[in-house]
């Protein structure tokens, strides 16, 4: 059995494609994992933005891992039929200094 290796940064730099319907949905943007164990649980990746594509970022895919087919040098397929499941971006606010 062939083992290959990939690092969590290096999935960033490569481009997610749906099989199912020939979309692409653009570039890893983060992974959640599970903090006990170290499984990938998602992949997530920013949506489309609202405004002249631009402006006010729409929310993010969020693709199971099920999901994902091939990882390749520059690409990722994944298979989704239906609907995409989609999640907020959390807002991070600053505090002030000496919080």
């Amino acid at each position: 059995m062939i083992s290959l290796q990939c690092r969590i940064c290096e999935l960033r730099c490569r481009e997610v494609v749906n099989i199912a319907d020939g979309q692409r949905l653009g570039f890893v943007d983060d992974v959640l994992l599970e903090s006990c164990s170290g499984r990938i649980l998602a992949l997530v990746v920013p949506g489309p933005c609202r405004f002249l594509g631009l402006f006010f970022p729409g929310d993010d895919y969020l693709i199971r891992w099920d999901c994902v087919r091939r990882i390749g040098d520059d690409l990722i397929l994944v298979e989704i039929k239906g609907s995409y499941e989609r999640c907020k971006r959390p807002r991070h606010r600053l505090l002030p200094p000496g919080s």
